[in-house]
């Protein structure tokens, strides 16, 4: 392998270990950001009406949606270029997993119930937020797990 080869299979390696350890920290702030502290505090800014605040929640958990599906293949990216251990994939298939339940059962069961509520036929409130902030709270876990094993990893294996 010539220099420059090694060079830039070094650099290439190096970025894949920072993204194991910023896509898990960028992630955890769009959560306690959005989920945490935006989505509750919403319906008790003044002037907002519950239709409005589910039709704002709507488009900002569709973008957040995205944006993690994004994330996690960055993320997924990142280990398959550094190279990962067992555990390692096991709670990315974890994450992977929280975040299929999230996008392909919770997010529709939401839209459906939010649906119901703005066409008056509903009163709001039900197992589907519940279950939403049960994801969501073991996928913050998660990725906390994460981010502690990516650092490790990195500090370890970085030159001194």
């Amino acid at each position: 392998m010539s220099t420059s080869t090694s060079a830039v299979a070094t650099r290439s390696a190096t970025w894949a270990a920072a993204a194991r350890v910023f896509v898990p920290a960028i992630w955890l702030g769009l959560i306690i950001g959005i989920s945490f502290i935006e989505a509750p505090l919403k319906f008790t800014a003044p002037g907002i009406t519950i239709g409005l605040g589910l039709g704002i929640g709507r488009l900002v958990f569709a973008a957040m949606n995205a944006v993690e599906i994004v994330l996690f293949i960055a993320l997924l990216a990142g280990s398959i270029k550094r190279g990962a251990d067992r555990a390692w994939w096991w709670l990315l298939g974890l994450i992977g997993f929280l975040l299929a339940i999230k996008t392909v059962a919770i997010r529709p069961g939401l839209s459906a119930r939010t649906d119901a509520v703005l066409a008056g036929s509903s009163a709001g409130g039900s197992l589907w937020h519940y279950a939403y902030i049960g994801v969501e709270g073991v996928l913050t876990v998660a990725l906390i797990i994460a981010l502690i094993f990516a650092v490790k990893r990195w500090v370890r294996i970085s030159p001194q």
